[in-house]
């Protein structure tokens, strides 16, 4: 039997390439479960802008590289550019008085046609150029190929993971964490709420600016339409992974977003992949719709048969 990374027949390569393919792209929608996580949990703030600042990442990264920017500050300017974004959002809320949802709506549509601005057209090729993943390919040899980019996206998610989890026990975490948990309590602190919308919402987007940039750089290319459901998957991202690692705390809460990413992603790659489903690429919707719903549901099935065991036993 030939190891797990020992060069093999074609069958078990492209398993293996299935695989690592699926743990790369969860890694990278992990970052965008973050962002989702300090919009929907920490700030209790509907937020459809991720729609499209994930694709105005990828947009602003691709263009930049392309004009002979080092790849690094390239993805830098991409996370700008979805922190701007969601300042715009959350300010039509706190600003303007438009309700946070609607403003989000409202900023998405809009990012659609500045995506198109920004790229001069529907999409835009990387190939042949220099990204964030060209120097980790050299550490490996060109048989796994397929594991540079997971090595590359393992660093940034536990890097970013990291700074997340110290900013929310920050003095500004506090606050911004108080300001969603009841923000007229807050505003009785002296805590400034709307700003502590503005800064989360923006630094919410920043992170899915971030995971676009990547997916770019990783797959090859930026397109105007690659934001579609990506709402969707973080949201599948953060509840199925809070399913499996009880959120009791933001550092758990902060791996319950990469797990569930990731045990999405695999769901995702198995559901696709097995002969024996028959699904093929055109269900995706419909196995995302149904693992969201899965992730629900099952936490309160879970409770209801602990309580009913818990009187049995009484």
């Amino acid at each position: 039997m030939p190891g797990l990374l020992q060069p093999c027949e074609r069958p078990l390569m492209l398993s293996q390439i299935a695989f690592f393919g699926a743990v790369e792209t969860g890694l990278i929608y992990g970052l965008v479960a973050f962002g989702i996580y300090i919009s929907f949990r920490v700030l209790d703030f509907p937020d459809l802008t991720v729609d499209g600042s994930f694709p105005l990442g990828a947009a602003v990264a691709a263009v930049l590289i392309i004009a002979g920017w080092n790849p690094w500050l390239a993805t830098g300017m991409a996370i700008v550019a979805g922190m701007a974004a969601g300042a715009v959002t959350a300010l039509l809320n706190v600003k303007l008085g438009i309700l946070n949802l609607l403003a989000s709506i409202l900023t998405m549509i809009a990012l659609y046609s500045v995506n198109l601005r920004v790229m001069g057209g529907p999409n835009v090729p990387l190939l042949m150029q220099d990204t964030v993943v060209t120097w980790w390919d050299s550490l490996l040899p060109p048989e796994y190929y397929f594991l540079a980019p997971v090595l590359l996206f393992v660093v940034v998610t536990a890097i970013v993971l990291v700074l997340l989890w110290r900013f929310m026990k920050s003095e500004i975490g506090l606050s911004m964490r108080a300001t969603g948990a009841n923000p007229r309590m807050a505003r009785a602190q002296g805590i400034a709420t709307g700003a502590m919308v503005v800064l989360g919402v923006a630094l919410s987007n920043g992170l899915v600016g971030l995971a676009g940039a990547l997916v770019a750089q990783s797959q090859g290319a930026a397109d105007v339409t690659m934001g579609v459901g990506v709402i969707v998957i973080g949201l599948a991202s953060l509840i199925g992974g809070e399913a499996v690692i009880s959120p009791t705390s933001v550092l758990r809460a902060l791996l319950a977003c990469v797990v569930g990413a990731i045990i999405y992603r695999l769901a995702i790659a198995f559901a696709l992949n097995a002969d024996v489903l028959g699904l093929g690429a055109q269900d995706l919707n419909l196995i995302t719709a149904i693992l969201v719903t899965l992730a629900i549901v099952l936490p309160g099935f879970r409770t209801r048969v602990q309580a009913r065991m818990t009187r049995n036993k009484a």
